[in-house]
C-alpha cells in the first residue's frame, strides 16, 4: 500500500532513501520520526515495516494518521533514539535491515514558538525535545558562570563564550531570563555580527539546545545501538546539520570500518574486525536547488555505511564534556 497524506520531504531525503535501499520484507528504523518523511518513503516500498522513534510526543501524535494508513506496517514509539536496540527488541525485531536518522532539531520544532527553540520567534525559553527534565531557562538560571561558558564554547563553538556567560549571570541577577527574546537580546549585546552573517545568538541557542537534550551523547549511543541491531548487509544512514554531529558520525564510521593489523615495524595489533563498510567516502551534500528551496539544507551532510557480519565493537566511553545532571546539581 502507498500511504496517502501530505508529503514531508526531509533534507537530503531522496539521497537518504537511495542509500537505505529499502526492499520488500525489510524492517527499518526511522530513528528520528519527526514529520514522518523517511517513514512515508520507506512505506512506499511494498512489504516494508517501519519502527518510528521520536522523543517528542507532538511528533508521535502527528504520525497517528500515517499509522492508520500503513496497514499495520508502521509502529511509533515515544522514546529517545539512543534506546533503539531495546525498542526494536520490544517490537520483536532484534535485527533490522536499516536505520536512518536526521540528527538535531526539526523544522517543526523550530517553527513552534511555544517550544522555545528559535530566537526569531518570541516564546518561553524551553528547548526540550521531550517534555521532561530541566529546560533551557532552568540551565540559564542555575548553571555557574564557568559551566555556562563551557557549555556555550563546547556545544556552540562560540569564541565569545566567556563574555556571553558573564552577561547572562549579570542579567539574571536583575530579573529571571525566561524568554527566547530576552536571552537573544542579552547575547546580542556582547556578540556582534556583520550584515549577512548568522544572528549573534545562533551559537548560544545551539549550545543550550544540544546541552538540554544531551544530543551528542544521544548520538554516540544511537550509533552504537545501530551497530548492534543491523543485520549483515543492513544500512545505516545519518544526516547531520553541524560540525559537532558530523564529526561524531564520521569518527564512528571510520573507527568501525578500520581493518586491523600492524606494520612491518610494529607487531600485529589485536583489533576487532570491521563492523561497517563506508558507502560515502565523502559526505553527500545538498545541491543548489535543494538549498534554494530549503536554506537549512546548506549545512546538511549525509554519511552512510553497510553492516558487515563481524561482531559489534566494544562500546567506548562517552566524551568528558559538561553533563546536564552535574551542572544542575551544581557539580
Amino acid at each position: 500500500m502507498n500511504p496517502a497524506g501530505p508529503r514531508h520531504i526531509p533534507v537530503l531525503g531522496r539521497q537518504a532513501i537511495e542509500m537505505l535501499a529499502p526492499r520488500d520484507g525489510g524492517i527499518y528504523v526511522d530513528a528520528t520520526f519527526g514529520a514522518g518523511g523517511y517513514s512515508r518513503a520507506i512505506l512506499d516500498v511494498a512489504g516494508t515495516r517501519v519502527i518510528g522513534i521520536d522523543r517528542d510526543r507532538t511528533a508521535i501524535a502527528s504520525g497517528f494518521d500515517l499509522v492508520d494508513r500503513s496497514g499495520g506496517r508502521l509502529t511509533l514509539v515515544e522514546d529517545r533514539f539512543s534506546n533503539l536496540a531495546e525498542i526494536c527488541a520490544a517490537q520483536g525485531a532484534a535485527a533490522v535491515d536499516g536505520v536512518v536518522m536526521d540528527v538535531g532539531v526539526s523544522s517543526m520544532q523550530l517553527d513552534q514558538a511555544e517550544r522555545g527553540f528559535s530566537f526569531r520567534l518570541g516564546g518561553p525559553l524551553d528547548m526540550r525535545m521531550g517534555h521532561d527534565g530541566p529546560s533551557a531557562a532552568d540551565v540559564v538560571a542555575r548553571a555557574s558562570e564557568a559551566d555556562l561558558a563551557n557549555i556555550i564554547y563546547i556545544f556552540g563553538e562560540e569564541r565569545h563564550s566567556r563574555a556571553v556567560a558573564r552577561a547572562i549571570v549579570a542579567a539574571r541577577k536583575e530579573a529571571p531570563i525566561t524568554t527566547t527574546r530576552a536571552l537573544a537580546d542579552i547575547v546580542s549585546k556582547v556578540v556582534w555580527s556583520k550584515p549577512g552573517e548568522i544572528h549573534p545568538a545562533t551559537r548560544t541557542f545551539q549550545a543550550l539546545r544540544i546541552f538540554v537534550n544531551e544530543e551528542l551523547d544521544e548520538l554516540h549511543l544511537a550509533l552504537a545501538a545501530s551497530e548492534h541491531v543491523l543485520k549483515p548487509g543492513g544500512r545505516l544512514v545519518v544526516v547531520s546539520f553541524h560540525s559537532l554531529e558530523d564529526r561524531i558520525v564520521k569518527n564512528f564510521l571510520v573507527e568501525r570500518a578500520r581493518a586491523g593489523g600492524g606494520s612491518r615495524h610494529l607487531p600485529e595489533v589485536n583489533q576487532a574486525a570491521p563492523s561497517f563498510v563506508i558507502l560515502t567516502k565523502r559526505p553527500v551534500t545538498a545541491d543548489d536547488d535543494e538549498i534554494a528551496a530549503n536554506p537549512r539544507a546548506r549545512s546538511a551532510k549525509l554519511r552512510a555505511a553497510e553492516r558487515t557480519a563481524a561482531p559489534a565493537h566494544a562500546g567506548a566511553a562517552l566524551p568528558a564534556w559538561p553533563v546536564l545532571d552535574d551542572v544542575m546539581r551544581g557539580g
